[in-house]
């Protein structure tokens, strides 16, 4: 199966965003022979800095095999860097729409026909304190497992330094090293030829930010926790003392006479419903 050509909106890309990318860091680059020559694949990229794109898209560019990215529709809207979304075969992502699932189907096409295919599976900025890679979305499983494409874990470290996760100015000196890791593909065989349930998803997707995490263990130096930050226990934590506190200042302000004031898991359970979880 043929790869993609880089045509000319990516070298017009790389002309830009290359330059001020090697200005402002080093590279330590490994793995890249672990990146298929021919024929689609996905690589599930950890996502710690509003930077690593960049740097990511740089890595992958030199290994000849050019990504194309999942990315949110508005920015295909915004003029000259929607021509240019456009232009590199970027694929829209239209969320909470009708056209949320086009996404997932132009990738399964993209990976058909021969093309690399990343997805960064937290879907958003890592929020765990220490920047290990939280809990992922099954999107990448689901592609992987519909086209049984390889899947090659990628993990970054050192655009966070450079801008920090959710920061607004860069911390520019002392220079900052890129280091991209790319490991050899995750083995889902044991997921293959069973029903697609959100359950076999969740796990599959598991066994890849599981793989991630392993090698960004390895640039990093060190262990990361057992378990893994989970943003929806934690927003779900966040509602429970939420509630909780709630019920317990209407309790102190109750008068007497008055109807008995909810208790926190009547209120937690009102909250929820009204929140529609």
């Amino acid at each position: 199966m043929p790869r993609r050509r880089i045509g000319f909106w990516y070298r017009f890309a790389a002309v830009l965003c290359k330059p001020p990318l090697v200005v402002l860091l080093k590279r330590d680059w490994r793995g890249m022979e672990n990146m298929p020559a021919d024929g689609g694949f996905i690589t599930a990229v950890n996502h710690n800095s509003h930077v690593d794109p960049f740097a990511y898209a740089h890595y992958q560019y030199n290994t000849g095999r050019v990504p194309r990215f999942l990315a949110k529709s508005g920015l295909f809207r915004k003029g000259f860097v929607g021509a240019a979304m456009r232009g590199t075969g970027q694929i829209p992502v239209y969320r909470e729409t009708t056209d949320a699932l086009s996404a997932f189907r132009a990738a399964i096409h993209a990976v058909e026909s021969g093309e690399c295919v990343a997805f960064y599976p937290e879907g958003t900025l890592t929020r765990d304190p220490d920047q290990w890679p939280m809990t992922g979305k099954t999107g990448a499983a689901r592609v992987a497992l519909q086209t049984r494409c390889p899947v090659i874990p990628v993990a970054q470290w050192g655009a966070n330094e450079l801008l920090p996760p959710y920061a607004k100015k860069p911390v520019l000196f002392p220079r900052k090293t890129s280091r991209v890791l790319a490991g050899p593909p995750v083995d889902l065989s044991a997921f293959y030829g069973r029903e697609m349930t959100p359950e076999l998803l969740k796990e599959a997707t598991e066994v890849i930010m599981a793989a991630i995490t392993r090698l960004l263990e390895e640039i990093r130096g060190e262990k990361a926790p057992e378990k893994r930050y989970d943003p929806r226990e934690v927003r779900l934590e966040q509602r429970r003392r939420t509630a909780t506190a709630t019920a317990r200042r209407q309790t102190a302000r109750q008068e007497p006479g008055q109807p008995d004031a909810p208790r926190p898991e009547q209120a937690e359970q009102a909250q929820q419903e009204g929140q529609g979880t």
